[in-house]
């Protein structure tokens, strides 16, 4: 048997990653580990909706790892996506756009779209069941930077 525990982002600024994961995005701090003879931070979150699962150990979380010493963590691009399934891609665009949030990769699709957070790491953002009909500003939306 294997199950699926979590997904580790080194961050560089605890503080400034918290409030995107957190305050912008969403997700919701479920622990965290102070380790002062390792001199590092984890703090574990789940997704809306994942909080009971995730206090019983059963839904997959986002590790944020932040070591006291400053590191240069480079290419986040390197480390691949977090994706997260929402209930309208729209919405969660918008919602993510009015908190200053670029959006890499439109829902021009009405399924998918990608940012990016503090770190640079890409989120993918994929609708809940059938593609939404494809609406503007969405459609006719440029892709901004990479993911």
């Amino acid at each position: 048997m294997m199950e699926y525990l979590h997904t580790m982002v080194r961050v560089t600024d605890l503080e400034a990653s918290l409030d995107f994961y957190c305050k912008t995005f969403g997700l919701k701090e479920m622990r965290r580990v102070e380790n002062e003879k390792g001199r590092f931070t984890l703090v574990f979150l789940a997704a809306p909706g994942d909080e009971e699962r995730a206090r019983d150990s059963k839904a997959p979380l986002v590790e944020l790892t932040y070591n006291w010493d400053p590191e240069d963590y480079t290419g986040g691009r390197n480390f691949g996506h977090l994706a997260y399934r929402v209930d309208n891609i729209y919405e969660t665009c918008q919602r993510l756009m009015d908190a200053g949030v670029t959006i890499n990769r439109p829902p021009r699709d009405g399924y998918m779209a990608f940012i990016r957070s503090p770190d640079n790491i890409s989120i993918e953002l994929l609708q809940r069941g059938e593609p939404l009909a494809p609406a503007e500003p969405w459609a006719s939306m440029p892709n901004t930077g990479v993911w």
